[in-house]
């Protein structure tokens, strides 16, 4: 007799490695972004990805000052993203061998740490907003 399984079953998939690299993603540092690729080269899924995914709504409002272009080349050159930050460096990832995740890592790592921290807006205590009750009419009656 075996014992029945209950709870979820955990897979762990690049999906959800994406999904927590997403989270702590910014384009606060950031200039601009360019994501160099040439379609018809072999390893170019993961770069066409990381653009998919850094071009969400969510990821873009994070600062509406930094442009994100894409270059697609057709001279067999290997993927490649460009970031010019804000103050005047320039970092190369060349993405020939790298995953998407790896990208996003490497991008956490060296530029979104550049980030200044994030700080919370102080205005007093938490104020709960009072729900009104709705009066109920009355069903007027048929006759």
């Amino acid at each position: 007799m075996s014992i029945k399984f209950s709870g979820r079953l955990w897979r762990g998939t690049i999906l959800n490695a994406v999904i927590a690299q997403l989270k702590t993603f910014t384009f606060k540092p950031v200039k601009q972004i360019t994501v160099q690729f040439d379609p018809f080269h072999e390893k170019v899924d993961h770069t066409r990805n990381f653009l998919h995914y850094i071009s969400a709504p969510r990821i873009l409002r994070t600062n509406l000052s930094c442009y994100l272009k894409a270059n697609v080349v057709c001279d067999r050159s290997e993927p490649t993203v460009t970031c010019d930050l804000i103050n005047g460096e320039k970092v190369l990832f060349k993405c020939n061998n790298l995953d998407v995740v790896d990208i996003l890592k490497l991008y956490n790592k060296h530029i979104s740490s550049l980030a200044p921290p994030e700080v919370p807006e102080t205005t007093g205590g938490i104020v709960k907003l009072k729900k009104k009750k709705r009066k109920r009419r009355p069903i007027p009656s048929r006759r």
